[in-house]
């Protein structure tokens, strides 16, 4: 205790006085604060030696660093590091390990703990870039640049050829801007030149995918001749390219062969793909023997299935038959690079192998490596038909020997297909004896292949209408298999044409159900349901096949058809319409056009459909009946004269065509005319009633000496149809008759003997009476239609018929000569005093009445309109004849 010496409190300091304070020195926070720092940093102050100080520690001698709190008790620095082991001027020594660095439990200086420094507030707002300077507009500009190139590219993908080449135009333009800018601004040496190749070579695609070949080619060549660009020599193969599609093959050549030569033997494949083009041009030239020469480099050092098709053709074309083996040979042996299908097969139960299997199984790939083997199939089938028949002796052999080939190499499932080519080929040949042998030996072969072979001839017995082998084999395919659709099909036509309708549409369906593209199903189908009468099922089924078949004829008018039978006329006009896109030269679909308009009311129109269809086939009585009749009802009898006059040599046994003629010359004015037609009908056709009675009237009327002639012929001829009408009715009432004795007798009516009937062929008829055709038109009903007919002959239009005849039908029955105009001269009955035949007594005092009554073919003529009050005095053109009080109009 006596070595413890005790201070007094108020002459020496604590020891443990400003443990706590913040020395001011790591205070980085208020460091762009402190004056003496700042200066420190942005001068050299701060590397001078240190001077002598009060208090050890500081760069400025005599002065305590000042803070905000003021003065603060000295830190020791290297400089000048207070020793431990004293305390200079009463200071006490401080304790250097009990407090934390940077932490401190004094709230003297009023600020919270925040290392992140968010009291700060948010961030100042970035500068924004001045536009304005010189290398930020020429950025902009090619940006602008890029975007345009990228623009053409995508509307070239997208097919919009003229948008593309616009976007290339503009990028072009802007490009040459921004060489301009870099010139203004001195930094012509910092042209991107990558920039202006893209630009000049999307542009010369772009007019070369336009067909501007000429801009195409300047272009190019701007591009091949500057220097600063590496590997231009390439695009000489462009070049080539659009030459050959102008077709001017000499300069193609030259090109392919400059590319060819600018091109190292590092790019083999390219190499490979020019000289492919250079056989390709040479064929075209019909330089054989060059291109062969390139085929069969091509073929030695890379082959490819196109270019040993390529020799093939060559080797044929100058008929080289042991080098077209030799090339055939090769071209089966062309390795595709293919995997095997078996790896599409899952080989175990992994599920997640077998996952990976499934999502490869039609990837891009794998659609890729189908089309690729397609390709080749394809090539080798066509190969095989084309040296076939030249490479043996007959076309047989040369089938047996590529059939031999193929066996033998990768492609063994083809054999089979050059088989039933064979068979095809015996086809078309007509040689269809050796076809069906051909075909009848798959049966024995495997299921997919004895298919088609029945399918096929199913097919052959279908169109010579052996049904039931055409059924047979129909059977055999489908039990071969059963999801062949074109088996369905073969079977669904069988029972269609045995008329079991319901049957044959559940076979397209099931065709359908195994193949929903299959066209052939989908009409028949339609077909089918419009023989049953659901015509809204066949609508739906024609419909879906023109969404697949949109330029299809046979849809369009089925689609038509089937909306005429709906009673919707304009929807078939419209689809009539659009089938005269497809084949405006159809006079059938022209006509039919015709017919819908005229039913509609529409003349004119119907008019113009009626003329476009005689234009294009003018042997169509329908539409020759309609254009005459249409001319008469117009009052242009001289026009109607030409398609008379045209059906007349069409139907030359036809009298109502003759007839038709003479009363439009009559209808004309031309009496004489008529007259001379009248006598030529009455030499072809003696016994033609009705051309007797127009020549007795036009006889009587003209005064000619004729009249007593021509009036005893229509006598007679009118007597011997009577007799003939006779005779048919006797033969009816006893082969009645003894229909009714064979009825009534018991045991012995097998001993009767009976006359049997006469069918409607047997009756002796008047060949030269006119009849109604079919279709209906302005004409004459005659006694050929029926073998009974007593009344007077006259012309008739039946209602339903009057859409193919627009003559008017008012007044048809009472007529109208053209030489005047009251219409009781038409039935005039004249009497007239007839002379005997040769054969005949004479009877002086017998006089009959001579039926000379007429009725025109060509229907009445109209009224002519009353132009005054006045009544008109009609003049009697044969006024300076003498007639009889018999032939004086009533």
């Amino acid at each position: 205790m006596e070595n413890v010496h005790l201070v007094p409190g108020e002459e020496e300091d604590d020891l443990y006085t400003g443990y706590n304070d913040y020395n001011p020195t790591f205070d980085s926070e208020d460091l762009h604060n402190d004056v003496g720092f700042q200066q420190a940093v942005r001068t050299s102050h701060g590397r001078r030696p240190p001077m002598t100080a009060k208090y050890p520690g500081t760069a400025i001698g005599g002065r305590p660093i000042g803070t905000a709190y003021g003065p603060r008790i000295p830190v020791g620095t290297a400089m000048g590091r207070p020793m431990t082991g004293a305390v200079q001027d009463g200071a006490a020594r401080p304790m250097t390990a009990v407090r934390a660095a940077g932490y401190s439990s004094s709230i003297a200086r009023g600020s919270v703990f925040d290392p992140l420094g968010q009291s700060k507030g948010p961030a100042p707002p970035l500068e924004r870039q001045n536009e304005d300077t010189p290398e930020e507009k020429i950025k902009i500009l090619e940006k602008k640049v890029n975007d345009l190139i990228e623009e053409s590219c995508l509307a070239h993908a997208r097919g919009d050829l003229q948008l593309s080449l616009e976007k290339a135009k503009e990028a072009g333009r802007k490009e040459r801007a921004l060489v301009r800018q870099r010139e203004q601004t001195g930094t012509a040496d910092h042209i991107n030149l990558d920039l202006t190749y893209s630009v000049l070579f999307n542009l010369a695609n772009q007019y070369a995918n336009n067909d501007m070949y000429t801009e195409a080619l300047n272009t190019y060549q701007v591009i091949v001749r500057n220097k600063m660009f590496n590997n231009a020599g390439r695009l000489k193969v462009n070049m080539a390219n659009i030459y050959f599609k102008q077709k001017n093959y000499t300069k193609a050549i030259k090109f392919y062969r400059m590319a060819l030569d600018q091109i190292s033997n590092a790019h083999n494949a390219m190499r490979i793909k020019i000289m492919q083009n250079i056989g390709v041009v040479f064929i075209h030239m019909g330089q054989y023997s060059d291109a062969i020469t390139s085929f069969e480099y091509i073929m030695s050092e890379s082959p490819n299935i196109k270019t040993g098709f390529n020799l093939i053709l060559c080797y044929y074309a100058i008929g080289d038959r042991e080098r077209m083996k030799k090339a055939f040979q090769k071209l089966i042996c062309v390795p595709l690079g293919i995997d095997d299908e078996d790896k599409y097969i899952p080989a175990n139960d992994d599920p997640h192998a077998n996952m990976v299997i499934e999502a490869i199984k039609n990837d891009k790939l794998h659609q890729m490596e189908r089309e690729r083997k397609a390709l080749a199939e394809k090539y080798i089938m066509t190969s095989a038909k084309l040296i076939a028949p030249a490479i043996e002796s007959s076309f047989a052999a040369g089938f047996d020997w590529c059939v031999d080939m193929v066996k033998g190499s990768q492609y063994v499932e083809l054999a089979n297909d050059l088989e039933i080519n064979k068979a095809i080929t015996y086809l078309r040949q007509r040689d269809f004896k050796q076809a069906v042998e051909t075909l009848k030996m798959f049966e024995k072969k495997d299921s997919r292949v004895k298919s088609a072979a029945a399918t096929n001839l199913s097919f052959l017995y279908f169109l010579e209408k052996d049904y039931d082998q055409a059924d047979r084999y129909a059977e055999l395919a489908m039990s071969a298999d059963r999801y062949n659709p074109a088996a369905l099909i073969n079977k669904g036509n069988t029972v269609f044409v045995k008329e079991d309708y319901e049957k044959a549409a559940e076979f397209y369906k099931e065709a359908l159900r195994n193949d929903s593209s299959c066209t052939e199903a989908l009409y028949n189908l339609g077909l089918t349901y419009k023989r049953l009468g659901r015509l809204e099922e066949a609508l739906d089924c024609f419909l879906k096949l023109h969404a697949i078949l949109r330029n299809s004829a046979q849809v369009m008018y089925q689609l038509a058809n089937l909306y005429e039978m709906l009673e919707d006329p304009h929807q078939a006009i419209e689809w009539l319409m659009q089938l005269t896109s497809v084949t405006p030269t159809d006079a059938q679909v022209l006509a039919k056009l015709g017919d819908l308009y005229d039913n509609e009311g529409d003349k004119s129109q119907a008019f113009q459909y009626y003329y476009e269809s005689y234009r294009y086939f003018p042997s169509n009585i329908s539409v020759i009946e309609w254009l005459g009749a249409y001319y008469i009802d117009t009052q242009f009898c001289e026009k109607a004269i030409q398609y008379f006059e045209r059906a007349t040599l069409i139907q030359p046994t036809q009298v109502k065509w003759q007839l038709m003629v003479a009363s439009c010359y009559r209808r004309s004015g031309n009496y004489q005319k008529a007259l001379e037609t009248y006598k030529d009908i009455h030499r072809k056709f003696p016994e033609n009633v009705e051309c007797l009675r127009f020549l007795v009237r036009l006889c009587t009327d003209m005064g000619l000496k004729e009249v007593q002639d021509y009036a005893t012929k229509l006598k007679k001829v009118e007597k011997m149809k009577e007799i003939r009408e006779q005779r048919v009715r006797s033969g009816r009432e006893s082969s009645a008759r003894g229909r009714r004795e064979g009825s009534a007798g018991s045991g012995n009516a097998s001993n009767l003997t009976r006359t049997p009937p006469k069918k409607p062929s047997d009756v002796d008829l008047i060949p030269g009476d006119v009849q109604l055709s079919a279709a209906g038109s302005a004409g004459f009903k005659g006694s050929s239609s029926s073998p009974i007919n007593t009344p007077p002959l006259r012309a008739s239009v039946s209602r339903s018929d009057a859409k193919y005849s627009p003559v008017l039908q008012q007044g048809r029955d009472s007529g109208q000569s053209n030489h005047g105009t009251s219409a009781k001269g038409e039935r005039i009955s004249v009497k007239l005093k007839t002379l005997p035949g040769s054969n005949e007594p004479y009877e002086a005092s017998t006089q009959q009445e001579i039926d000379a009554s007429y009725v025109d073919p060509l229907g009445p003529q109209m009224q002519r309109p009353k132009t005054a009050a006045k009544k008109h005095t009609e003049e009697d053109e044969f006024a300076d004849e003498e007639l009889g009080d018999d032939l004086l109009p009533e």
